[in-house]
């Protein structure tokens, strides 16, 4: 990976781009923070993979060989004695990576510390970390797993039927460590299984067909219960299992589970048969672990539904003869149906499932749709308005077989409209050698292209979800963080949620009427589209997105580089608590909102107005009263925004207050009368705006207002006066009128057009 990105700044965000010359399948961020503050990032890649180390402080440059020219010997001079009786055997190498005092530069980016790869031979397709939420090493106790703290955990697949569990430290390598004499003389020295970066690797056996997903969690364990490991002599504590998942195109679709004990040393490579096996009706997309329910395993079955499924539960209690502390057969809970799509006719087939993953600390799930549409599944009562109606309470620990169709809340992303109707498009496509322009427009179109003609077409569409759990909170549980992406056209459509729980409270709200609560906190309850971003990819597609918790640090490096941070909501309240990785075919792109880019809160309560002398001088139009005077049918005003003298306080004289005729100015420019109106009584001109409240009768009507505005715009926020307003009616009011813009919008979408037309 190149050290310095390519950055590119557009009005929303600013994107920063990295090349690394080679094909990228899968991208992850470990949840745990290396010891010296960094985020570690995962990607899989044509020989294997690769981990980076973003932030934190600096390894310390290596150290230069000192000469041993004491007494004027030098080392070529010197005597060696070796006796054979006394030699030893070559001890292996210890790292002891040295970091500098002080982090790195406050940065919008953070610097890259170090990089690793790990040849595994083959292509690696898919990663998979645990479901944890982000945190710093001190404090990745998860599970009840002590190693968690030093040694980060993960699984891969690779293009071969291989399946792997790997166990790394989670400090970075230092450079003495790459830069070793064995490394350079043996090119596979390095290589994934050896145990020269003290990894170790468990090869997960039982596969005949390469893997389409993975999971991977850890086994909780209950108090007073024993391991299946061999207990060994002085052994205090059991070591730490894994449970890993994986599901494949075999046969007509095949999920199986491995357990995996993470005791192996490093140099050694393991074999661990799967104790469960399930033969699917249709083949799996993807598969995740609840994060709460450890045993919950959430699969997805595109042209059907998402379902749950439990590994620990035995189907048939009473016929289980497993020996081992799992039955050899898991229970399926419960089947989640997403809506029937729209068709010419009564439509039989539901819409495809793109995919879905745990919200809610595992409570809920969110799922996409191949038409744009996303939605929310309550399954564990985690809505603000169910009152904890748990289908998994207590009360219903016999669930079996049960389903729901209907979304708690659901919506649409941001320019997706063409998906929702793809029949009802109009075919643009150019003949052979025609020009077309790119224009939104024909951007739009060429999404439409490729997906019109059918439902059948939606099955193609591409998307994803990453949901980041970020840092928990001392005050009360952690947030949530989403990613939403769909593959298509020149610019990939990717919106982010910045904080769930509050995002879903005010969809809640608006379903009701009550309008969406803008001051429950300082973070946005909308989903935010990110725009413009096909030219920061350099025009190849977007085939993943991946939401990294902000530490911080990173977020007061943001809010310092122009962000305007409010001391008493803190550096972690503005902007986006998430920064978004998109991922390419050869490249990885970090979004991070723009410094100009503020939110509605900042704008109405945070920011100043700059002064009047800033702005330079406002010209207004003025209109008021002739007066007595009468006017012809056929009157001249004048519109002109040229500087003039100030009106005279004659009857009859001066500019503005009566028409007259063309004529020059104080600096001879000849300025022609203006329109010709019918418009009795009323004259029209133009002056700054502190002439004209000057030279402006008492007696004036019309649009004078326009002067109270303006010294109301002039004036500072006063703090104690916003306390006292009721800022969250003149919110709703706000949001009136953007729903009523918002139904507007769907209107002339369907080609209905309305004119309003008000008494005057």
């Amino acid at each position: 990976m190149q050290a310095v990105p390519k950055t590119r700044r557009t009005p929303q965000n600013t994107q920063h781009t990295y090349s690394l010359h080679r094909r990228i399948y899968d991208v992850k961020t470990y949840p745990v923070r290396s010891p010296q503050g960094a985020t570690i990032l995962i990607y899989g890649h044509d020989n294997g993979i690769t981990l980076v180390w973003r932030g934190g402080r600096r390894l310390k440059p290596p150290k230069k060989p000192v000469d041993d020219k004491r007494n004027g010997l030098s080392t070529e001079d010197s005597v060696v004695i070796i006796d054979s009786d006394d030699e030893a055997p070559a001890t292996a190498f210890v790292d002891k990576p040295e970091f500098e005092e002080q982090p790195t530069a406050d940065t919008a980016v953070p610097d890259i510390v170090q990089t690793l790869d790990l040849a595994l031979g083959s292509a690696v397709t898919h990663i998979s970390v645990l479901p944890m939420p982000s945190c710093a090493a001190d404090d990745a106790s998860w599970g009840g797993a002590k190693m968690l703290a030093s040694r980060m955990v993960f699984a891969v697949t690779c293009a071969t039927t291989d399946v792997y569990v790997v166990t790394l430290p989670l400090t970075p390598p230092s450079h003495e460590s790459k830069d070793r004499p064995e490394l350079r003389k043996n090119l596979v020295a390095g290589n994934a299984g050896t145990g020269v970066w003290d990894e170790t690797l468990t090869l997960l056996t039982g596969q005949n067909r390469p893997c389409g997903g993975i999971a991977i969690s850890l086994v909780r364990p209950k108090p007073g219960s024993r391991s299946r490991s061999v207990e060994r002599p002085g052994q205090t504590a059991p070591p730490a299992r894994a449970i890993v998942a994986a599901h494949s195109r075999e046969a007509s679709g095949t999920l199986r589970l491995w357990d995996v004990t993470l005791d192996a040393k490093p140099g050694t490579i393991n074999r661990v048969e799967p104790f469960q096996t399930e033969f699917l009706p249709a083949p799996l997309s993807s598969i995740s672990f609840n994060p709460s329910h450890l045993t919950q395993l959430l699969t997805i079955t595109p042209s059907q539904a998402v379902r749950i499924y439990d590994y620990a539960t035995a189907a048939l209690p009473s016929d289980d003869a497993s020996e081992g502390p799992f039955p050899t057969q898991g229970s399926w809970l419960l089947s989640l149906y997403p809506p029937f799509a729209r068709g010419p006719s009564m439509s039989t087939a539901r819409k495809p499932i793109v995919a879905a993953e745990w919200i809610a600390q595992g409570r809920a799930i969110l799922a996409l749709l191949a038409d744009g549409q996303w939605g929310i599944w309550d399954v564990d009562g985690a809505s603000p308005s169910t009152g904890g109606n748990s289908l998994f309470s207590k009360a219903n620990t016999g669930l079996r077989g049960s389903a729901i169709t209907a979304f708690c809340v659901s919506g649409h992303l941001e320019g997706t409209s063409p998906l929702r109707n793809p029949a009802s498009q109009k075919s643009t496509a150019p003949a052979p050698g025609e020009f077309v322009p790119m224009t939104p427009h024909t951007r739009r179109d060429a999404m439409v292209s490729g997906i019109a003609g059918g439902l059948e077409k939606l099955a193609a569409v591409r998307g994803g979800i990453s949901v980041a759990r970020l840092p928990a909170q001392a005050t009360g549980p952690s947030e949530e963080s989403a990613v939403l992406w769909l593959a298509g056209g020149v610019d990939p459509i990717v919106s982010v949620i910045p904080v769930i729980s509050r995002f879903w409270d005010s969809q809640l709200r608006r379903a009701v009427g009550g309008g969406v609560n803008l001051w429950s906190g300082a973070q946005p309850t909308r989903m935010i589209r990110l725009s413009d971003l096909g030219l920061g990819l350099f025009g190849e597609r977007c085939t993943g997105a991946v939401a990294i918790p902000k530490t911080a640090r990173n977020a007061a490096a943001a809010a310092a580089n122009g962000a305007s941070t409010s001391k008493e909501q803190g550096s972690n309240n503005e902007g986006l608590p998430i920064e978004i990785l998109i991922q390419a075919e050869s490249r990885l792109m970090f979004v991070h909102e723009s410094d100009d880019a503020t939110s509605l809160t900042t704008k109405l309560l945070g920011v100043r107005k700059k002064p009047r002398v800033e702005l330079g001088p406002t010209k207004a139009i003025l209109a008021y009263s002739r007066g007595d005077k009468p006017i012809s049918q056929n009157t001249s005003f004048e519109l002109s925004f040229a500087q003039s003298q100030r009106p005279s306080k004659a009857p009859g004289t001066g500019r503005g207050l009566f028409p007259r005729a063309p004529s020059t100015n104080r600096s001879g420019v000849f300025e022609p009368a203006g329109r010709t109106t019918t418009t009795p009584g009323v004259s029209f001109d133009t002056l700054p705006a502190d002439e004209a409240m000057m030279s402006a009768p008492s007696s004036q009507q019309g649009l004078m207002f326009i002067n109270d505005l303006e010294i109301a715009a002039d004036q500072p926020d006063d703090e104690f006066e916003a306390e006292g307003r009721d800022i969250e009616q003149e919110l709703m009011d706000i949001m009136e009128i953007d729903r009523e813009l918002e139904q507007l919008e769907h209107e002339r979408e369907r080609g209905t057009k309305r004119v309003f037309f008000e008494e005057g």
